[in-house]
């Protein structure tokens, strides 16, 4: 296999440390370092810091198009390929531009495109024969789901928008036919990708959509692209033993929780719509031998481009000849979704010191590959730096789970944050080592990125140096993303480490809600004369059944706190303000999605389309729906709310 192994420079050091700081453990071995003993940590380098913050590279912008690399007469690990300004994007897409000048369509009337087909290499055969599919990014298959009598659960006017679908064209009778695979959408072109991975650490081959199938790309007014799947719309080459189906329970997850973190402001994949198939499908959840049918459903996912890291990773796994695969996949990401590194010229002059001993530098401008892979890296870091403010685990941290774009991708057993626990992992199968826990995503994420690099690097698209330099630059993103994160949670002018650090410890041993306490925080007032015996009172509803000696802990943290806000200057109303603006009210707790799910399997979906509205505004305070926001009742954690297997 031709993927070898990168271990990350020594400068990629702090970030474990950083991170044991702050939640609190660290894994027993370090998934992306395995060369370097724990016992001799590696002494990191300093780097120089830019005194005033330069100007963000391959900044896109909606309005003002696409500006260039910005020079340097000091290279600066800071000015790199930023996602700031990308993510900034993701949120508010369907904001920019005048909304009365915005067509609706019908669906009959939508702009396909299909680049991925016309582009990229196929399968000559159109079989769903579980196989091996060589040379080849995709095979040509088409919506084999039974379908009986189909329902539209829900949908999602704002990726409607974004679509430029007009919303009464959900009222049409043929739509959940259209979106369940029985009927053809016109236009569409529909095939299933062929990609790899990493599964908890383990090479694991050829994946594959194996119950994913993509209609083709829509092309808007505004030139965006957006790519239509049909997740659970039948068997595949890639579904290997399993039907290609998905049922009720995980579609109604997976609906809700990519429009909640939508607007949660977190890069992700989105939703159009979910349909159940009127047919059910048998699954055994537990893996326990206790199978039993499930309702079938289908969720529509819209993404700029479902490419994952395993995309790659294939590829170059299976000798010299497919080496070009990867190459055209990365000019083919490079053109459709990373125009500004196309058009990058070397007179931008974008280099940086390594700080090896020799002085070597990498020069982004020089190679584009390179320039790419760091924004991928970039884009991975602020993903999971957001994830982290939120309380979000994704559960299942495959690299075939990870995208190129910097989204969140495929929910399965995710979880929010209840009971703060930095050990939390909502998916059984990761009980014994906890790979992907909460506190594990950082590291995971960069050891993912040391195999996309590697995977590159394989391709003769980068070098060594450009590979650890992207590992460099996840780390340095990370940090500065997660601080910057922290800082506002907590309304202060700056970052400070021991409060923090603190806090963090604090939430742990008492297992507080994690969501409740950050919203709760903003009542705090800046006044260092309160009473002592008062300082707890804005967290009584969180800080439960505590003894004196965790009470006395809580009071020393909150008069550091007020110390501190009161330093800052900044009036307690307008820091309310700004920290309810970042600590949402409502998440989408395990719990609430299950709640949805009985109701649904009972054939009343308002629970469902209820959530999606309530979702749509995390941050406001929504009177009346309250009970959304409390603590998780004691059902909730039990197996199966709290805690999911991979299986749907």
């Amino acid at each position: 296999m031709l993927l070898s192994h990168l271990s990350p420079k020594p400068s990629l050091s702090p970030l474990s440390s950083f991170l044991s700081s702050l939640v609190l453990r660290r894994p027993p071995k370090s998934p992306f370092c395995p060369s370097h003993s724990p016992k001799s940590p590696p002494r990191p380098r300093p780097r120089p810091r830019p005194s005033v913050p330069p100007s963000l590279a391959c900044h896109v912008s909606a309005r003002n198009g696409v500006r260039g690399f910005v020079s340097m007469d000091s290279p600066s690990p800071d000015l790199a390929v930023s996602v700031d300004s990308v993510a900034h994007d993701l949120k508010n897409q369907s904001l920019d531009g005048d909304d009365r000048k915005t067509p609706r369509l019908r669906l009959e009337d939508l702009n396909w495109d299909h680049s991925f087909v016309r582009v990229l290499p196929g399968d000559p055969r159109t079989d769903t024969i579980p196989r091996e599919v060589f040379h080849s990014c995709y095979t040509r298959v088409s919506p084999s789901a039974e379908v009986e009598n189909p329902q539209l659960v829900a949908w999602s006017e704002s990726v409607a928008e974004l679509l430029e679908l007009d919303s009464q064209e959900f009222e049409r009778p043929d739509f959940p036919l259209l979106f369940s695979g029985a009927s053809t959408l016109v236009g569409s072109l529909p095939y299933a990708q062929c990609y790899g991975g990493h599964q908890f650490g383990m090479w694991a081959g050829q994946l594959g959509d194996g119950r994913a199938i993509t209609l083709g790309e829509i092309i808007n007014s505004k030139s965006e692209r957006w790519e239509l799947q049909l997740k659970g719309a039948g068997k595949t080459p890639y579904s290997r033993f399993a039907d290609g189906l998905a049922v009720l329970r995980s579609s109604i997850r997976e609906f809700l929780c990519s429009e909640a973190m939508h607007s949660l402001g977190i890069p992700t994949t989105r939703a159009l719509c979910l349909v159940t198939t009127g047919k059910n499908v048998t699954r055994d959840m537990f893996y326990d031998g206790n199978p039993k049918e499930e309702q079938g459903a289908i969720v529509c996912r819209v993404a700029q481009s479902f490419l994952r890291f395993g995309s790659y990773q294939l590829h170059a796994s299976r000798g010299k000849e497919d080496l070009g695969i990867v190459h055209a996949l990365a000019d083919y990401a490079i053109k459709h979704h990373f125009p500004h590194i196309e058009n990058m010229s070397r007179s931008e002059g974008l280099s940086f010191s390594t700080g090896d001993e020799d002085h070597s530098v990498v020069d982004l401008t020089s190679n584009k590959y390179a320039a790419w892979t760091v924004e991928v890296a970039e884009r991975t870091a602020t993903l999971i730096a957001r994830w982290q403010g939120v309380g979000f685990t994704h559960g299942v941290l495959n690299t075939d789970n990870m995208s190129i774009l910097g989204l969140t991708i495929d929910y399965g057993p995710f979880g929010f944050l209840d009971a703060f626990d930095p050990s939390y992992t909502p998916n059984t199968t990761d009980l014994p080592g906890r790979r992907y826990c909460f506190a594990n995503q950082p590291d995971i994420g960069l050891w993912n990125i040391a195999q996309f690099a590697s995977t590159l690097q394989a391709a003769e698209l980068i070098n060594d140096k450009e590979a650890n330099y992207a590992m460099e630059r996840y780390g340095t993103k990370f940090m500065d993303e997660y601080q910057a994160i922290m800082t506002k949670k907590l309304g202060l002018p700056k970052y400070n480490k021991q409060l923090i650090s603190k806090l963090l410890n604090n939430l742990a041993v008492d297992k507080v809600d994690y969501t409740n306490f950050f919203r709760l925080l903003s009542n705090i007032k800046a006044d260092p004369s309160i009473p002592e015996e008062e300082l707890l009172v804005p967290l009584k509803a969180v800080l439960l059944d505590i003894g004196k000696e965790r009470k006395e802990a809580w009071i020393s943290w909150v008069k550091y706190y007020i110390e501190e806000l009161a330093a800052s200057g900044i009036p307690d109303e307008e820091r309310k303000a700004s920290m309810n603006a970042v600590n949402p009210k409502y998440v989408l707790r395990n719990y609430l999605c299950q709640s949805a799910i009985d109701a649904a399997e009972l054939g009343e979906f308002g629970e469902v389309r209820r959530l999606l509205k309530l979702m749509e505004r995390p941050y406001d305070e929504q009177p009346g729906m309250e009970k959304y926001a409390r603590l998780p009742p004691a059902w909730a954690y039990r197996p199966g709310v709290c805690m999911l297997s991979c299986s749907s």
